[in-house]
């Protein structure tokens, strides 16, 4: 197999998107701390502002990675015609909407036009997109856009599984509740034996939760 270099375009560049301001944080912190009622300079809570900046810092690392540094080298040439399928690839996201964690899995296909991707790589591009300030549906559209851009294949089929906190641990607090979204780009959207085939592997082998 041949590797190919990924283009570099606005999709695979994280400069070319606009990236939340984190720093400083800790100081907000310590004012949000003091208004919920708490006092921010009591022994446990000492140090929680910088640890706030840091897990923030992590969680929000997407937009510091692009999908090209996700993919790195591990463009290949090959003549594959059917399916490739990388399935249940977790994922950890923060709902940009509360800032509270959303959690599930990504099932992500293609149908190769004469090139591959190594298979580590596919949830490493979730993850680029994983960890931002996110909504779901907008999660599916890039995970499933990005790799349509980096491999050009005759179709891409993305579906995920989620649970969003936002639902969980406030307002309806509804703790079963699952949310799925999917994105279908090319011979995915336009012939229904291939979309019908990609979601019998999606969602074969499930055990009981």
């Amino acid at each position: 197999m041949k590797a190919i270099r990924p283009e570099r375009t606005a999709l695979t560049h994280p400069e070319l998107e606009e990236e939340p301001t984190l720093e400083p944080i800790a100081a907000h912190v310590r004012e949000i701390l003091a208004a919920l009622g708490e006092d921010p300079g009591r022994e446990g809570l000492l140090k929680t502002p910088e640890r706030v900046e840091k897990a923030l810092q992590f969680l929000t690392q997407g937009y510091r990675v692009s999908v090209a540094d996700a993919v790195g080298d591990a463009l290949f040439e090959e003549e594959h015609q059917s399916m490739i399928m990388v399935r249940d690839i977790e994922l950890y996201s923060l709902c940009e909407h509360h800032l509270l964690p959303f959690f599930g899995r990504a099932h992500v296909a293609y149908i190769a036009n004469g090139r591959i991707v190594g298979l580590s790589k596919v949830a490493r591009i979730v993850d680029v997109f994983a960890r931002r300030l996110q909504v779901q549906e907008r999660l599916t559209d890039q995970i499933a856009d990005a790799i349509m851009e980096v491999l050009e294949p005759h179709g891409v089929g993305v579906v995920i599984e989620a649970a969003h906190f936002c639902m969980m641990m406030r307002g309806v607090e509804k703790q079963n509740s699952r949310t799925v979204t999917s994105a279908l780009r090319g011979i995915f959207r336009n012939d229904s034996r291939t979309r019908e085939e990609f979601l019998r592997l999606a969602y074969s082998g499930r055990t009981n939760e």
